[in-house]
């Protein structure tokens, strides 16, 4: 009998095929007998955020200038939430941002390079005027069977002009008692890193366009700073965090937590100025000429306590407190608290006005403009640093559309979120804020 390739080929390949029926049916009839039960997907489908704010804020105690002058900022800050499952148990987020600001007190880090006479109640129109920050999160996340566990891993960056910052981190959440009850505990490490950018009349290397000696000085005209530069560049924040969550009853909900916070490096800011009352002033125009810079500890060590309490009121309304302890090293004690009512005022809408008091004592190395000693080992005159009071008056609006009738290509719109918020120190300084959210998920 002669050798036919094609012949054989077909007997072999329709050979094959009843093999494959064969164990097709027989797959069918075992998968029939042991029925697999359906899992839910901790993520159903691809959501989108975008999210964008405008802040706007006003005072007269600019860090930058040594405690006094024009705190004008404005920042516009759009970010992206990606966030994809990746099957039935693991979610990847994304989260990219940028940060655009102008600020009135960064460009008076060179008072000298605008078109206007030197003033700290001037804003210069030089490059330190404005600066953005963009940052880039991705975290990973991982629920077990049962959706009783869940880990998540983080990794972040973030850069601007004089900073460079990398993070990484995760958690680990744990409920049981019917997922009545909840524990979670995360880390974080932050390894920051910073352009060391002194005064422009620190500097001594005639920066730029800026020689002291082209200036008439008054006052003081024998301006000699004792200044040195730092030589660390890193500052390292290390963080834990822990949360217990119980339902109490059927409209009761509470949470408390604690985080503890490690820095260490620089932790001053390098372009802010400190006068001291016992040396002479020095003056370049109407600007006073820097003493030194801010000089705080290499090391902090901060504590938070939180409490959350939940009360579900009736179908239309719901109410929500928190309230938070915090205390450092550096003599910091502050108190947070915090009350929000969201009320149903129809289909699919809910109004949130909201209200918060914080109050902080003033760090160990604060004083105002001029009231410094050159014998002091720290100094700032940072009035984030000092002792205050502050007020915030919020309020939202939500839709969020259960049949995302709204599409742009392939996603439907499943909520808007629009906030304004009004906060007042009892200081000279006041901000806005205004904020706008947009969640899509995927059709």
């Amino acid at each position: 009998m002669s050798y036919n390739k094609s012949t054989y080929i077909k007997n072999y390949s329709f050979l094959l095929l009843l093999l494959f029926i064969g164990a097709a049916g027989y797959a069918q009839d075992e998968q029939q007998e042991t029925p697999q039960p359906y899992k839910k997907k901790v993520l159903e489908k691809t959501e989108i955020e975008f999210l964008s704010s405008y802040y706007i804020q006003e005072g007269e105690n600019a860090a930058v200038s040594g405690g006094i002058g024009d705190e004008h900022l404005t920042d516009i800050t759009p970010t992206f939430i990606v966030s994809v499952p990746l099957n039935e148990d693991d979610v990847l987020t994304i989260d990219a941002g940028i940060s655009a600001y102008t600020s009135a007190s960064s460009s008076n880090i060179n008072p000298f390079d605008g078109n206007d006479s030197a003033n700290p109640f001037q804003a210069s129109s030089g490059a330190s005027s404005s600066d953005v920050w963009a940052g880039l999160n991705a975290s990973y996340s991982h629920s077990s069977e049962d959706r009783n566990n869940i880990w998540t891993g983080k990794l972040s960056a973030a850069t601007e002009y004089d900073y460079f910052s990398i993070g990484f981190g995760g958690s680990y959440t744990r409920l049981f008692n019917e997922k009545n009850t909840e524990i979670s505990i995360n880390t974080n490490i932050f390894l920051d890193t910073w352009k060391l950018i002194y005064p422009i009349e620190l500097r001594g290397d005639n920066s730029g366009n800026f020689n002291i000696n082209r200036y008439f000085i008054t006052g003081n005209p024998n301006y000699s700073p004792q200044f040195t530069g730092f030589n660390d560049k890193k500052r390292n924040s290390y963080a834990l965090g822990a949360s217990f969550s119980q339902i109490l009853s059927k409209k009761l909900q509470g949470l408390i937590s604690v985080d503890v916070v490690r820095q260490e490096g620089l932790l001053s800011m390098p372009f802010q100025r400190v006068y001291f009352k016992d040396i002479s002033d020095s003056f370049i125009e109407e600007f006073h000429l820097a003493d030194d810079v801010e000089r705080l500890p290499d090391t902090r060590n901060k504590l938070a306590l939180g409490a959350n309490l939940n009360y579900y009121i009736n179908e239309f309304l719901v109410l929500r407190t928190h309230y938070r302890y915090y205390t450092d090293d550096w003599g910091i004690d502050s108190h947070t608290a915090k009350i929000e009512l969201p009320v149903k005022i129809g289909h699919g809408f809910t109004i949130y006005p909201s209200y918060r008091y914080y109050t902080q004592t003033q760090a160990d190395y604060f004083a105002p403009y001029n009231e410094h000693l050159s014998t002091e080992k720290y100094y700032t005159s940072d009035y984030d640093l000092s002792e205050f009071n502050a007020n915030q008056y919020g309020i939202g609006v939500n839709y969020t559309d259960i049949f995302t009738k709204f599409h742009i290509w392939r996603f439907g719109m499943k909520s808007i979120d629009l906030e304004y918020n009004r906060y007042d120190r009892n200081t000279s300084f006041n901000a806005n804020i205004f904020a706008v959210s947009f969640k899509f998920i995927q059709d």
